[in-house]
């Protein structure tokens, strides 16, 4: 049986296919398109054989930092290619020259400096010039901090919600936080250590005894998962100087059971 990246050429020409088939089949046929790439979000040995074979065989690399992706593929031991810069500030106009390159049969890989590429990261911009180009997207899975932090923090998973960075302004930060408190998920944020302790304070006065997490250096050597009442991370973090990238948990009003789908019982 041809497996499912086979699709017969009548099938195109009379346009029986679902878009998503289409996409499937342009892919098999070896023309352009884009791939995002999830690379490492501190652990260099979290890249997938997926990625990496992705990252030999693309014609051009784009990056967020060529800097921090040229180390990457020191790493792994992809020379000699082309990488090209896209980040938040050149995104808008420089995605339509790499749609065009992919329309032309060239294979766009991106990779973000950590993580999966859109998630809080460039990517979105030429994500959607591409659909709108009719050029393929293809997803590299891989290492997220979201999940990675929400698997190891000993909270409820079957439902989260992810907000991104906390707002910079107090104001507003203590406004998002509010909201938190009152969901019923799991609350997931990224936070800057130098506004964690800020955080803390701001929880506190609202509600000092929900359950928090604080992730750091997630894969990294010191990486670290502190768990408790808000009030007694803030005691914590008010005498620990918080360093690295942090990933900020809180959990859901009320307490929220896992839930696990049934199997049927067996027939005898």
């Amino acid at each position: 049986m041809a497996g499912n990246s086979e699709v017969a050429s009548d099938d195109l020409l009379t346009g029986s296919l679902s878009p998503q088939a289409v996409s499937g089949a342009t892919q098999a046929t070896g023309r352009g398109r884009l791939q995002l790439v999830a690379s490492p979000i501190g652990n260099l040995g979290d890249i997938t054989f997926r990625a990496v074979e992705s990252l030999k065989n693309a014609n051009v690399i784009a990056c967020e930092d060529t800097r921090h992706t040229s180390r990457l593929l020191n790493h792994i031991g992809v020379k000699d290619k082309e990488l090209v810069a896209l980040h938040e500030h050149n995104e808008q106009h420089r995605s339509g020259r790499l749609v065009e390159r992919a329309l032309n049969g060239e294979v766009i890989a991106y990779v973000s400096d950590a993580g999966m590429p859109t998630i809080s990261d460039p990517g979105y911009r030429i994500v959607r010039a591409s659909y709108d180009a009719g050029v393929p997207v293809e997803v590299i899975p891989g290492a997220c901090a979201v999940v990675t932090a929400l698997a190891g923090s000993g909270m409820p998973t079957d439902a989260f919600y992810f907000g991104g960075f906390l707002p910079v302004k107090l104001g507003r930060r203590s406004n998002e936080l509010t909201i938190a408190l009152e969901r019923k998920e799991t609350s997931i944020y990224y936070e800057s250590p130098h506004r964690l302790l800020k955080t803390l304070n701001a929880l506190c006065e609202i509600e000092p005894e929900r359950e928090i997490c604080v992730a750091r250096e997630l894969t990294k050597k010191f990486e670290s998962f502190h768990r408790g009442q808000a009030r007694e991370l803030q005691q914590h973090f008010s005498e620990v100087n918080p360093k690295g990238e942090i990933t900020f948990l809180i959990q859901g009003k009320g307490k929220r059971k896992q839930k696990r789908e049934r199997s049927r019982p067996e027939t005898k």
